[in-house]
């Protein structure tokens, strides 16, 4: 993720005050700033870990959480094996511990509520956080633009806030969820069994009132391309569509 469109923000420690297991490999770690923190739906920050000898390494991590006045933010980590930072938050960070953060960076893939719809949102794997990110702003500002979110994981159990989401989906007040699982059958009767594709964003669409306004896609980079290449196969203009990618 990118930060260059943005003044750089200064780093700031930020405690560990709730840690909430999400999915085998994905943990949620909500973090309580040292100083005002303020964002926008679809934002990240920048982690700082520094070892006694002086090496730093940083990672870049969307915020899941909506923008909120308490200041807490939440940041779920997926742990890689090969990593440098994630490691670290998996095996090693407590509640109580402190970390360097600065943030919020990124300017172009944020969804203020007042920005309208409908909304189209497409993620793969942990690139659903800012997504949700989103998708909680809209419930906390009780707005009532339509929302669509086609998630794509590899199988059920990796479903990242998998409970959440179908709760919201159940409420049927505007906010639609497609389930895709790439490595296993779908669990539920509207949901896929394979990657995403052209039809699939066709009949995503379909459970809006229009076409969307703007569409954020995010994942790897395999993804969003095959994801962006799809909604513009489907008709959708290139230039609403706002895209964020990670690792390879």
């Amino acid at each position: 993720m990118s930060d260059e469109q943005v003044p750089q923000s200064p780093w700031q420690t930020a405690g560990i005050v709730r840690i909430e297991k999400r999915t085998p490999r994905v943990t949620s770690f909500f973090f309580q700033p040292s100083r005002p923190f303020t964002y926008r739906a679809g934002q990240h920050v920048d982690v700082r870990l520094t070892a006694p000898d002086g090496y730093q390494a940083r990672r870049s991590y969307s915020i899941a959480s909506a923008p909120k006045t308490d200041g807490v933010i939440e940041l779920a980590i997926e742990k890689l094996d090969d990593g440098e930072v994630s490691p670290f938050f998996h095996e090693i960070a407590a509640v109580g511990d402190e970390i360097e953060l600065r943030g919020p960076l990124g300017g172009h893939f944020i969804w203020p509520d007042d920005d309208g719809g409908p909304l189209l949102l497409v993620g793969g794997g942990s690139g659903v956080v800012p997504l949700m990110s989103m998708v909680r702003h809209r419930v906390a500002r009780n707005s009532t633009v339509p929302v669509a979110l086609v998630f794509s994981a590899r199988i059920w159990d990796e479903v990242i806030f998998r409970d959440e989401l179908i709760a919201l989906d159940d409420r049927k007040d505007g906010f639609d969820l497609v389930l895709t699982l790439t490595r296993e059958a779908a669990r539920r009767p509207a949901d896929y069994s394979r990657r995403v594709d052209v039809a699939m964003m066709v009949q995503s669409m379909a459970r809006l009132p229009g076409p969307p306004d703007v569409a954020f896609v995010c994942g790897s980079n395999a993804f969003v391309s095959a994801a962006a290449r799809a909604l513009i196969d489907a008709g959708v203009a290139a230039e609403i569509i706002r895209t964020e990618r990670y690792g390879v």
